[in-house]
């Protein structure tokens, strides 16, 4: 379900400290009910699953996709000359001291993220291309039904214009075809694991 950009920027995240000068795209809540301290099992998912990618059987999300990642080759948006610490710095340079002592947390597998830190409560992970500096931001926070849930924000810092422009062109196709199929398959994997995350 998507929430309004408050449902992240009301809550004291430590993100706020040193994304300041990105802005928050989206923010959903997460199919993935827990207790207080699964969101470690959360972000070990998304690291191995690619934010659950490989499992999303959709075609419209495959297609998509496939489509990205093709004009990426072509038009170079993907080079290495244009990722962290190339085009832009990684935002762990900004971290206070002690959050640069805590967890940096896992690299996904297959999606181009670099993990920034992990918290009880929140982790935080970057990417970056000629198109956007962008930080996925997974928070735990409580849900209606006493319990706890994922919330993930996407905020980002274009490229110019053509960042700019870029965003506005694949909104729809993100709020249509990737975000729905993304986030049943993320809550199929959370459901399956539950017996496995009772008896951790």
């Amino acid at each position: 379900m998507r929430l309004p950009r408050t449902a992240h920027t009301s809550r004291p995240w430590r993100i706020h400290e040193i994304a300041g000068d990105f802005h928050v795209e989206d923010v959903w809540a997460l199919p993935t009910p827990g207790g207080p301290d699964d969101l470690r099992h959360l972000v070990r998912q998304i690291a191995n699953n690619g934010g659950d990618g490989a499992a999303v059987s959709s075609p419209v999300y495959r297609g998509l996709f496939a489509v990205r990642w093709m004009l990426g080759r072509l038009l170079g948006w993907d080079k290495s000359g244009t990722g962290i610490g190339a085009r832009v710095r990684t935002l762990r340079d900004r971290l206070p001291a002690d959050l640069r002592e805590c967890p940096r947390g896992p690299d996904p597998r297959s999606v181009p993220l670099t993990s920034v830190y992990q918290l009880h409560d929140e982790w935080a992970a970057e990417m970056s291309n000629r198109t956007v500096h962008a930080v996925m931001h997974i928070g735990w926070v409580p849900d209606e039904a006493d319990g706890f849930r994922g919330q993930m924000a996407v905020l980002v810092k274009p490229n110019g214009l053509f960042g700019a422009v870029y965003m506005a062109a694949i909104k729809p196709f993100r709020y249509m075809g990737v975000y729905p199929a993304l986030f049943r398959a993320m809550g199929r994997t959370w459901q399956a694991g539950a017996g496995r995350r009772g008896a951790v």
